[in-house]
């Protein structure tokens, strides 16, 4: 007794299993994280070390360098990247996926500290930080004020805010973007110095000596002990200056305030951070890895409102981006289409059927397998993403297939004549096979997508999982649920009338004339191989045709415009330019434009950057309902306007969400031995990127254009002197690059105290004449400007390598029309033509993705084709029965190439992956077919007979789950809103796909077999004989 005969015979039983994967799929749903995509981000572990006002060319020799050199031998890296700026160094190591992040940094860690003492004792000490996936704030809270000062609003949010966000369950950090510290800044004036005989390293052993907060140890009496501290008096700007500093010969002690203005302000004063306009300071929220997005952006909106009712007057806090919203969106997105999926795939099986009563027991499938799916997610770790609810909507259309192929042979023996109960047992056992071998082909399609490697197969992976899992249960529910319930529902169709009468005459006359097709073709395969080989030749000038990239375009309502003023331009010039920029934004704000909101910052990134002559604007659109420009056209726009300022380079660009951070979409890295080669090989390129119309703001970040002065010490005569180069650094770089010395104390907080000449004391090269250094030997002082010369050139202020190898990145934006794939062959060829063979050439972001991914997908076709050939072998127990069967992929991948071809689709990620699966929904019409003429050949028929018989009575069952399988797909195309691009690359595919192999594997398959069906036997052929040899043959031997 079978697994179905037990259903039939126990209803209760066979409902409470699939009750309770129901009631499992729920507890593991409520389990479940609710993320964008998969966590495909690789372990990626940073090192910063910030060395205020070195050089680039410095910050590389002295710090960069010897950072890799030290990380060298660590295992699984993939790339290593460095950056060499101004006043920083910052190196970037990408690991393999299969690497622990925690066990990656450890390794980093404990490399970088046995080199830290190599490095140069002015640089800050080295910050390692792990960049997870989910380092991105997915919200971003503005603050504006009308009484406060950005310092002043900055501190509060610091002091009162910050803290209250960070409290949230599942932030892992916030994020003060914009912000302003205070600091204690003692301007220093050269003149005054020189004029009571001070030196810049006397105030600096003063404010150490005296800035100062010691245990003194303690008092021990009889009763009571006392403990003793020597406190710091200093915490005010007055405090500060009566700090003595010497007593001249006249008796007069010298005073700070004497050489200096010291006053409280803020530590850097170059930040700026605009929202629409207005002064704003930004709270990124960042939350952990496991953490659900959704739940935790609804927190951070729910405590901004509790914030503001705290806040001072005139103080307003308020939600300036929240990522979620793209997510919560293209997840509602999905349950919509998921909804409508299903009532299309139900009126399918009704309009096929006509009878609601048997529609009603596919359509009970839907629900008990898509929630059950949910179970495998749970047990695998996985999240329930974009992706995972992708493939819940492509189930609809599978999960449906098994139980229709049991219902309508149920239904077909019914109106023959057999009872309800006799129907579904004999029924099922018919099709039992034919509905597990569709199942494994199914599953076996998607276990070589589990096994790709890279990102890729990380992005799919729970892709596969849930339709793999989503039709192994469908299979289990077809064989238990859908028997008991057609015992229970099915009635037969004596008297055919009304709808079910018209359906039934239709399809009873549509069976009549393709069983004469398959009569009259089956004998003729010279025409069927003439097609295939029109579908292989086809599909091959299609590849050429049908442009491919990573991944299509989202409109995901966020784009950034990277600002770039000539290379030395200062913080106050590039401001200038920004709200030049900002100026363009204004039109495309407020009724009828599409922009919400644009937050504009100088410089470009956070952190310690000294590139002043950057900036970046980040631009919110509205929500998809308010607006009609997708974020493309609202990018090409701005490109467009922006083109025309003169005074800076603003180039927009958007997120594809496969591969994270912004940027260019091509980008391709010349390696080699020394800048100045590389180069010249970026002219090369760059000038015949200028000459492709396909692309637009092609550009390099080696850039040999700033302005330095560089200072050469006369040693010969600062030894004569008695004045050591450290002193001459020191002093030059406390006056012209500002020195933190020590700290102080405010209302619990501690900030820095940083000595600096005077914004005037600094503005030119004559500057330096006025500064004065101590002799070691005499302890005089002695003018600067006899031990130093200046020498004024332009050199680069970054350097960059890539995997140890100096590099220079050469990235361009993409024309409309202009794809990915298109454009890295250009590059390749152009790459061979231009330059010698020595360059070496790499690439980044989405360009290295894409490569590393198209290999992958062909693969694993490849792998899927030979796991499902060998899946039908074993269940067929032979290797011709399965090429009969797997004649209708190639049908399949051509109607799929139509599909985007016709649509002006790529070939990208998401349409590889639908090919992919149409080789077992392909298959799965053939199987059908061929299933049931063996059967029928073991009933004693003959091949040309069986094959007749077993096409029109497949008819009807593989149109059904033909129609249903597109009709399950047809929302992912319709359906427009967030997210639908990618949806709707895998629809068209699933669509044109199946509908092509259905038409044409119904008499491919028939006469193929007819060919090849004389060289095979039955399966159960061998076990038969051997059944009859055991019966006739007596045993042997003495105990018989």
């Amino acid at each position: 007794m079978n697994l179905s005969e037990i259903s039939i015979r126990r209803p209760v039983f066979a409902a409470v299993i699939s009750l309770l994967l129901v009631v499992l799929g729920v507890m593991s749903f409520s389990r479940l994280t609710l993320r964008e995509l998969p966590a495909i981000d690789p372990p990626i572990v940073s090192v910063e070390v910030n060395y205020p006002g070195a050089s680039a060319a410095v910050v590389e020799t002295r710090i960069t360098q010897v950072l890799e050199d030290a990380l060298a031998g660590i295992e699984g890296v993939e790339t290593v990247e460095s950056s060499s700026r101004n006043g920083s160094a910052d190196v970037s190591m990408e690991f393999k996926l299969s690497r622990d992040i925690e066990a990656a940094t450890n390794d980093v860690r404990d490399a970088v500290s046995r080199v830290q003492d190599r490095l140069p004792e002015e640089a800050d000490p080295p910050e390692i930080s792990k960049v997870e996936s989910d380092s991105d704030a997915i919200v971003w809270l503005n603050m504006r004020s009308d009484r406060m000062d950005s310092l002043e609003l900055s501190d509060y949010a610091e002091r009162y805010v910050s803290d209250r966000l960070s409290a949230i369950e599942g932030v892992a950090r916030v994020i003060v973007g914009g912000g302003q510290r205070y600091a204690m800044r003692i301007w220093l004036d050269r003149e005054a110095l020189a004029a009571r005989g001070l030196a810049v390293s006397d105030i600096e052993a003063a404010l150490r000596r005296e800035n100062v907060e010691l245990p003194a140890g303690r008092i021990e009496s009889e009763n009571r002990d006392f403990t003793l501290r020597v406190q710091r008096n200093y915490r005010k700007a007055e405090d500060f200056a009566k700090l003595a500093l010497a007593k001249g010969s006249d008796g007069y002690v010298v005073r700070l305030g004497d050489v200096a203005k010291v006053e409280r302000a803020a530590e850097e004063r170059r930040s700026y951070l605009r929202s629409n306009g207005q002064p704003n300071v930004g709270l990124g929220i960042v939350k952990t890895s496991t953490a659900n997005s959704l739940d935790v952006a609804r927190a951070a909106r729910a405590e901004a409102e509790r914030v503001q009712q705290s806040l001072p007057e005139g103080t307003e806090i308020f939600v300036a981006y929240d990522s979620t919203l793209f997510i919560e969106s293209a997840v509602e997105r999905v349950y919509a289409t998921l909804i409508e999926g299903g009532i299309l795939v139900v009126l399918v099986i009704f309009l096929f059927l006509g009878s609601a009563r048997a529609a009603l027991i596919p359509a009970v499938t839907v629900p008990v397998c898509l929630i059950a799916a949910f179970i495998g997610l749970y047990a695998f770790g996985y999240s329930i993403n974009l992706l995972t609810l992708l493939a819940l909507v492509l189930c609809i259309g599978l999960v449906v297939d098994d139980a229709i192929v049991v219902l309508e042979n149920i239904q077909r023996r019914a109106d023959l004549g057999e009872p309800a109960l006799i129907a579904a047992k004999r029924g099922t056992r018919q099709v039992a096979f034919a509905v597990i071998a569709t199942t494994a082909v199914l599953v076996a399609v998607f276990l070589p997508i589990g096994f790709m490697e890279g990102n890729t197969g990380r992005l799919f992976r729970e892709l596969s999982v849930t339709l793999a899992g989503a039709v192994a249960l469908s299979a289990f529910v077809a064989l238990t649920l859908t028997p008991m319930m057609a015992s229970k529902l099915v009635r037969p169709h004596v008297h055919k009338s009304g709808f079910n009468g018209f359906v039934h005459a239709r399809l009873e006359r549509l069976t009549a004339l393709y069983r004469r097709g398959v009569v009259r073709s089956s004998g003729k395969p010279v025409i069927f191989i003439l097609v295939l080989l029109a579908a292989f030749g086809a599909s091959a000038v299609l590849l050429r045709f049908v442009p491919s990239e990573l991944a299509p375009t989202e409109d995901r309502g966020v784009l950034h415009v990277s600002v770039t003023g000539p290379e030395g331009a200062g913080f106050d010039y590039t401001v200038g330019q920004m709200q030049q920029v900002e100026e363009k934004f204004f039109g495309l704000i407020g009724e009828g434009g599409p922009i919400e909101r644009f937050n504009s910052r100088v410089p470009g990134s956070y952190g310690s950057s000294q590139e002043m002559h950057t900036g970046r604007i980040t631009v919110f659109l509205k929500d998809w309902t308010k607006r009609k420009e997708t974020t493309p056209q609202v990018t090409e726009q701005l490109r467009k306007d922006l083109a025309s300022l003169p005074g800076v380079r603003a180039v927009p660009s958007y997120r594809t969400g496969l591969v994270r951070g912004g940027g260019q979409p091509l980008s391709i890295v010349l390696g080699g031995p020394d800048y100045k080669e590389l180069a010249s090989w970026r002219d090369r390129i760059l000038a015949r990127m200028e000459e492709n119309p396909g692309l637009f703001g092609a550009d390099s970040d080696y850039k040999e254009t700033q302005p330095q002065m560089r200072v050469e010490i006369d040693h010969a005569r600062a030894a004569d002197l008695g004045v050591s180069a450290q002193e001459i650094g020191r002093t030059l770089e406390t006056m012209m690059g500002g020195r933190r010395v020590t700290t102080y104390v405010d209302g619990g907080e501690e900030y820095d105290v940083i000595m600096q000449a005077q914004r005037s004391d600094r503005a030119a090269p004559a500057d330096l004449d006025n500064l004065y250094v101590r002799s070691a030997r005499s302890g005089e002082l002695i003018p600067l400007a006899n031990l130093v010369s200046l020498k004024e050139l332009a050199e680069p202020g970054r350097l960059n390598r890539f995997n140890r190898l100096r590099g220079i990145t050469i990235s361009a934006g993409l024309a409309p029309g202009y794809t990915l794939g298109e454009a890295l062959s250009w590059a390749q060829k152009t790459v061979a033509e231009e330059l010698p063979p020595t360059a070496q050439l790499d690439y980044k972001g989405d360009s290295r993705e894409y490569l590393k991914a198209g290999g992958a997908v062909v693969l694993t076709f490849a792998l899927a084709l030979l796991v499902v050939y060998l899946v039908l072998a074993a269940q067929f127990e032979s290797f011709v029965h399965p090429f009969v069967i797997m004649l209708t992929v190639p049908l399949a991948v051509l109607g799929a190439l139509i599909g985007l071809w016709l649509t002006g689709g790529t070939l990208n990620l998401f349409s590889q992956i639908g090919i992919v699966m149409l080789v077992g929904l392909a298959a799965k019409n053939g199987i059908l077919i061929v299933e049931f003429a063996n059967q029928l050949r073991d009933e004693g028929r003959s091949i040309a007979d069986a094959i007749a018989e077993s096409a029109s009575v497949r008819l009807r069952p593989i149109l059904m789950t033909s129609v249903a399988t597109i009709a399950g797909a047809v929302p992912l195309v319709v359906a427009g809103g967030p997210g639908s691009a990618s949806r709707a690359a895998i629809g068209v595919v699933v669509i044109f796909g199946v509908a092509f192999s259905t038409l044409l594997s119904l008499f491919v398959v028939p006469s193929f077999y007819t060919l090849l069906a004389p060289f095979t036997r039955s399966p159960d052929a061998l076990a038969r004989r051997i059944d009859k040899l055991d019966a006739e043959t007596p045993a042997v031997g003495g105990h018989a």
